[in-house]
């Protein structure tokens, strides 16, 4: 049944009601003939049959389309979250990565400048050679350990030797034992740079530096440590 003919019959059928209460109630010629409740019935199933049909299913596929446009709408905000976190952590990962290398070449630099410092500190001593003296100024004595050192790592290296010995290649620890500039403990170490290590400060300077680049690396690394511990 259409709209059309399902208003048509409602209002029919109010119509015969209302036609046949009229003549009752002229015929009654009492209140029971009022048309009144005959409307107002008519007008209801008239408001009824005014529903289109295939109202409800409109309204249900719209439905169905909004909770699958929102389901999208969050899944895309879902997905878009994701990603965005991936990314953040991916970039967390790559600059942990290029840091670690980083601290890793850093690192190598100051082991190969280490290693060079070492070698042309060798090189340096091998090459030293100073005519034996009887006695030597502390000004002769800077002189020998500045050539011998290098001036990269003098300046620690004259740090030590100056707590150490004031620059006193004769300085001798009654205690200890300790003897020379660097204060060898036993003395006799020294010998391994040369015969002449009591009267020879270029022999004791040689000794020292070796020493030093041997257990700290350098003379740098040496006086690092002794000043944490006030030896070394």
């Amino acid at each position: 049944m259409t709209r059309i003919s399902v208003r048509g019959f409602a209002v029919a059928s109010a119509t015969a009601v209302t036609t046949v209460g009229a003549v009752v109630g002229v015929a009654s010629g009492n209140e029971q003939g009022s048309t009144e409740p005959v409307e107002a019935t008519a007008a209801d199933a008239t408001l009824l049959a005014d529903i289109p049909v295939g109202q409800q299913a409109q309204v249900q596929t719209a439905s169905l389309t909004q909770q699958a446009d929102n389901a999208a709408v969050a899944a895309d905000a879902e997905a878009r979250q994701a990603a965005a976190e991936a990314a953040r952590k991916q970039a967390a990962a790559d600059a942990k990565a290029k840091r670690e290398a980083a601290e890793k070449a850093a690192k190598e630099a100051e082991e190969r400048e280490k290693r060079a410092q070492q070698q042309a500190a060798s090189r340096s001593a091998e090459r030293a050679d100073f005519p034996a003296q009887s006695s030597y100024s502390v000004a002769e004595v800077k002189a020998m350990a500045q050539q011998i050192v290098g001036g990269g790592q003098f300046q620690c290296f004259s740090n030590i030797v100056e707590r150490e010995s004031s620059w006193n290649y004769r300085a001798e620890n009654p205690s200890s034992g300790a003897y020379g500039l660097v204060q060898a403990l036993p003395a006799s170490k020294m010998s391994s740079a040369g015969a002449d290590w009591r009267t020879n400060p270029a022999t004791q300077i040689k000794w020292g530096l070796n020493y030093m680049n041997d257990r700290y690396g350098s003379p740098c690394g040496a006086w690092e440590f002794w000043q944490a511990n006030h030896w070394y």
